[in-house]
């Protein structure tokens, strides 16, 4: 006979496994801004949050109307507004990275697509575009939880959860085992401690990297296979970043303030673009296949 709490579990997970994506990545990114908020502060200003997903929210109904003849479901804008938020850390007083990041966040999915499909997680877009546009005036969060057990634990437990039930959790855990070896091998190039160079993990914007821009449903490749080699080729890409950086190497400086950001940004779009194709070619063959006589 099950236990109570077996049945309870059945329950949640088949309850996850009904909801769109969009609703149980929306709980994971609002919890984390509730921990980061209510213990560190991490947002910088209500204003913030109020500008992000206003713009965001207004930018996806405007288009979805004006593009597709009908209103969108607004969860896509929710998300992206809180991420920009939170990962978006201009100079004091300004707001318009916030409201500047939500349009273009939200017109990058309407405008820049291939085959029907957009080719950049939205917040990663906007957050790369502006990083690197505007290093002067804008940096990305980089506040680590630390040594904050309950924090890391709830987050890290709700967040295996949802990308296990949306069907991600190889790409998570590929991004992760990769950055791990990846630290190792910087920590001995570099001489660093190998906990320092594993630490960002426990960060907010690393959190929100690997549970929600990295496995984006609507921007990642058709199989797993190729999932796992785009995760683990993003870890190398910020890996070089992050050596780079520490040898300061000039010409790459740009990419410095957010290394797994511009990596997703660089390899993302790139690997959608191959698996469009190749998706692109196989329905080519099988169709001149059922065509051919008998």
């Amino acid at each position: 006979m099950s236990s109570p709490s077996l049945v309870a579990s059945r329950a949640l997970w088949s309850w996850l496994g009904r909801l769109d994506p969009r609703y149980p990545v929306s709980f994971l990114i609002t919890l984390i801004l509730v921990l980061g908020e209510a213990r560190y502060g991490i947002l910088g200003g209500y204003d913030r949050l109020v500008t992000a997903l206003g713009v965001c929210t207004a930018t996806e109904l405007a288009l979805s109307r004006t593009v597709r003849g009908r209103f969108a479901n607004v969860q896509s804008a929710y998300i992206t507004g809180i991420s920009l938020a939170l990962l978006i850390k201009p100079r004091a007083g300004l707001l318009w990275p916030f409201a500047l990041g939500g349009f273009v966040a939200i017109a990058s999915k309407y405008v820049l697509q291939y085959r029907g499909r957009h080719l950049w997680n939205p917040s990663n877009f906007a957050i790369s575009l502006l990083v690197l546009a505007a290093p002067g005036s804008i940096a990305i969060l980089s506040r680590q939880w630390g040594n904050d057990l309950a924090t890391n634990a709830v987050i890290w437990c709700f967040g295996l959860l949802i990308v296990s039930r949306v069907r991600m959790l190889h790409v998570t855990l590929s991004y992760v085992a990769c950055f791990v070896a990846l630290a190792m091998v910087r920590s001995m190039i570099t001489g660093g401690p190998l906990l320092a160079e594993i630490a960002p993990l426990t960060g907010p914007m690393y959190q929100l990297f690997i549970f929600f821009m990295v496995t984006d449903p609507k921007t990642t490749v058709s199989t797993v296979r190729a999932r796992t080699l785009v995760a683990a080729t993003v870890a190398l890409v910020e890996a070089v970043i992050r050596l780079a950086g520490d040898f300061h190497v000039a010409a790459l400086g740009p990419l410095y303030p957010a290394p797994p950001i511009v990596a997703l940004a660089i390899v993302g779009p790139l690997a959608k673009v191959i698996d469009l194709q190749r998706e692109r070619v196989r329905v080519i063959s099988a169709d001149g296949e059922n065509a051919a006589p008998s």
